[in-house]
């Protein structure tokens, strides 16, 4: 007998009891969407961390201020300005690695226009800053260091602000007011989304670095040639350790900080921050993958009770095949088929399940999922896997059995 005729024979025999049948490719069904389900989120988590270290800037090292020692007292990191404009432009000169580096200042202000109000962050930077964040001006145009050199009442706006403070009106040309500081708007920016630390970084305004220091924000930013903190963009993402090091070492030189004393700034290189979370968005991926792998499992244990329950329940019928001249192999392949086709039916049906549940979790969650073909696939073959892996022992046992006692069972 060809798997063909055995296909059929198989089709036939799932046919007559149509609810049992169903009811035991429901674990393959279910195993099959969870694993397409909880890949499709853990890929989507994977592209948002992406997204979020592509919004940040490539290839990026931030300087803040750190702790310093003032007379015995221990002062936490922001409470003096440790890093200043020169320390920006000493580490542009002195290290080849570098591509850019772009020093600013920050903090938060009232921003008024017309009748209405948005509280926002508000960014003093040069022109560098905007290569370093590989950040773009959707309209309008960038600074100029002209402006930055005369202490200009120029402004560009983020897209969260654009939409807070004019709606459908064009910004472009309009005067807002900071701190009572009338400001006219040149540029407005691309859309950066949010951060991974849910930083929101579309709603800022960026002004001149000396018009912050000078007419905008207070203390310890505006003092001189301070700035809050120092964005670096290295040239090639495999020397960003190499960058780091020399740059630290270069700012120890320049702070004249003693070998046996700590850093008074903090040196942070995003992209390995970023990569962890990465990695473990990865390690979440193959967690839901794993655990929802279990109801597969689960399935396949169902599908061998059915296969063993069908093959008490036809003893009789095997030993009359047997006794026409089937062979036990032709017996194993009809069990075996069977056991397969149930695993096969509730692949496929667990793949609609799968892309439906991904499709339901960003609709209603607001989640973003991503479909991996791979997963799909590997799902639909592992539930071909179980078929054949749980309906081997009760084919084997229907294919063994002696036909004068299968003729004999009642």
């Amino acid at each position: 007998m060809n798997v063909l005729a055995s296909a059929r024979i198989a089709v036939r025999a799932l046919r007559v009891n149509k609810m049992r049948s169903a009811l035991t490719m429901l674990g393959i069904v279910i195993g099959v969407g969870a694993v397409i389900t909880m890949v499709a989120v853990g890929a989507g988590a994977q592209a948002r961390v992406a997204e979020q270290i592509q919004s940040l800037g490539a290839n990026i090292i931030v300087i803040w201020p750190g702790t310093v020692n003032v007379s015995g007292v221990r002062l936490g990191a922001g409470a003096q300005a440790t890093l200043s404009e020169d320390d920006a432009w000493a580490v542009q000169r002195d290290i080849p690695l570098v591509e850019v580096v772009a020093p600013y200042v920050r903090g938060n202000a009232q921003v008024v226009y017309s009748n209405l109000n948005w509280w926002t962050g508000i960014l003093g930077v040069t022109p560098e800053y905007f290569p370093a964040r590989d950040w773009e001006v959707i309209e309008g145009r960038m600074l100029t260091q002209e402006e930055v050199d005369g202490a200009s009442k120029v402004a560009l706006v983020g897209q969260t602000v654009a939409r807070n403070l004019f709606g459908e009106e064009d910004p472009l040309g309009q005067v807002i007011r900071i701190k009572k500081v009338p400001f006219t708007i040149i540029g407005v920016m691309d859309r950066k989304g949010q951060t991974t630390w849910g930083q929101d970084q579309d709603d800022q305004i960026l002004i001149p670095i000396t018009t912050a220091k000078t007419k905008v924000l207070g203390g310890n930013q505006a003092k001189g040639r301070a700035v809050g903190a120092i964005t670096i963009k290295v040239r090639e993402a495999e020397l960003m350790k190499a960058a780091e090091n020399e740059v630290r070492e270069l700012l120890r030189q320049r702070h004249r900080i003693q070998p046996s004393q700590d850093d008074d700034f903090n040196l942070r290189n995003l992209a390995e921050v970023l990569q962890s979370q990465e990695a473990a968005s990865r390690v979440l991926t193959v967690l839901l993958a794993a655990i929802a792998s279990v109801s597969l499992l689960v399935g396949g244990i169902g599908i061998m009770n059915i296969m063993l329950v069908s093959v008490t329940e036809r003893t009789r019928e095997i030993g009359l095949r047997m006794a026409v001249g089937a062979r036990g192999r032709d017996i194993l392949t009809q069990f075996l088929v069977e056991a397969v086709t149930l695993s096969l039916i509730g692949g496929a049906i667990g793949i609609g399940a799968g892309l439906l549940g991904s499709y339901a979790i960003a609709y209603f969650a607001e989640w973003r999922t991503v479909l991996q073909i791979d997963a799909v696939l590997i799902a639909f073959g592992f539930s071909a896997a179980v078929g054949i892996f749980f309906g081997f022992y009760p084919a084997r046992k229907a294919a063994g059995l002696n036909p004068i006692d299968a003729l004999r069972y009642e």
